[in-house]
């Protein structure tokens, strides 16, 4: 296993890597709207969704990806009804490339953000 850190994203709040390497296959911690100085982007699901995407790009280009080589990704919301505001932020990032993606609404969230999300990425 080899762990992935980088400063352009928040640093672990907990005891956990911003991701692991098994094999040809990274696994991202679930990422929130947290900035790389560890601030909260307290905006909206637009805002939010944004930042989580720049953290989950940020350590994937750590790994030597990109959001090409996504496979899977699980989205946590807070409220489905903000589920079509997070799909437009979200199908910009990916562009023509779809991984499979399961969604979820749930109670709650770390810092009560309004998504977190996490992926699964081919590094071969």
């Amino acid at each position: 296993m080899q762990m992935i850190q980088t400063p352009n994203a928040p640093a672990a709040i907990g005891p956990y890597a911003q991701g692991v390497v098994v094999g040809h296959i990274l696994y991202t911690s679930g990422q929130i709207a947290l900035r790389p100085d560890g601030s909260l982007e307290d905006g909206d699901i637009t805002a939010q969704t944004k930042q989580v995407i720049a953290n989950l790009t940020a350590i994937i280009q750590q790994a030597g990806a990109n959001l090409g080589k996504v496979v899977k990704t699980t989205v946590f919301l807070k409220n489905l009804d903000d589920f079509a505001a997070m799909n437009a932020i979200y199908g910009e990032a990916f562009g023509t490339h779809t991984p499979a993606r399961s969604t979820v609404q749930v109670a709650k969230l770390p810092r009560d953000v309004l998504v977190e999300i996490e992926a699964i990425v081919d590094l071969s």
